[in-house]
């Protein structure tokens, strides 16, 4: 038990630090609104997870892994919500640059804190990290492939998938966490007008190659 418990751990920590769409959004909302705007997405994209993970525990995501036509259908879906997502990041990194050319630094710098604070909703940033957490179907024929692995030979089977899909959304929060903790630190210069235009730019153009690219590949 206590090897298996060990092994999972690892390997759960390992998963969470690749990069994904969940990391960019998690990133670009911490940026855009702040500490506690990064903490309730991140509250989202585990809730998500645990999600997956209960669902792979009572077998309903073997569905994703048996049925072609249900996975490519939730792919597409998936893939079309991160397409805009990112094109929603890029007209936004647009209209920032035209406001901040018609209107000056200052006033830009203005405007970009009234959207800062338009833009906090709890419900919202929670909403955005379920949505993307779900747009992704690879999580669902993951944990089926995933957790079963480190149960140990004699224990009870759900019980275990259970309890390692708790544990696999509770590291993941933590290293989130750190990953919104570290983006507030730099926010004061990453809240610099242009420098939000670009970092706005370069999470549209990532979320949109992820979903893209998402559409395209095969199972």
């Amino acid at each position: 038990m206590l090897q298996s418990l060990i092994a999972f751990v690892g390997a759960a920590f390992l998963i969470a630090m690749a990069p994904g769409p969940s990391t960019v959004v998690i990133m670009r909302q911490s940026m855009r609104s702040g500490r506690r705007a990064g903490l309730v997405t991140t509250l989202g994209n585990e809730t998500g997870v645990l999600v997956w993970g209960v669902a792979a525990a009572v077998g309903l995501s073997a569905l994703l892994a048996a049925s072609q036509i249900a996975y490519d259908a939730l792919r597409i879906i998936g893939a079309a919500v991160l397409v805009y997502f990112g094109a929603k990041a890029l007209w936004q990194a647009r209209k920032r640059g035209a406001d901040q050319t018609e209107t000056g630094a200052g006033a830009s710098a203005d405007a970009a804190t009234e959207e800062v604070r338009a833009d906090w909703s709890p419900w919202r940033c929670f909403r955005l990290g379920l949505v993307t957490n779900f747009a992704n179907p690879k999580a669902g024929v993951f944990a089926v492939s995933f957790l079963p692995q480190f149960v140990p030979q004699g224990a009870p089977v759900l019980w275990m998938l259970l309890a390692f899909s708790a544990m696999w959304a509770l590291i993941d929060l933590v290293w989130y966490t750190g990953v919104v903790w570290l983006v507030s630190a730099a926010r004061r210069l990453m809240n610099r007008p242009t420098v939000r235009r670009r970092l706005d730019q370069v999470s549209g153009v990532v979320l949109v190659g992820l979903g893209l690219r998402l559409a395209a590949e095969a199972r």
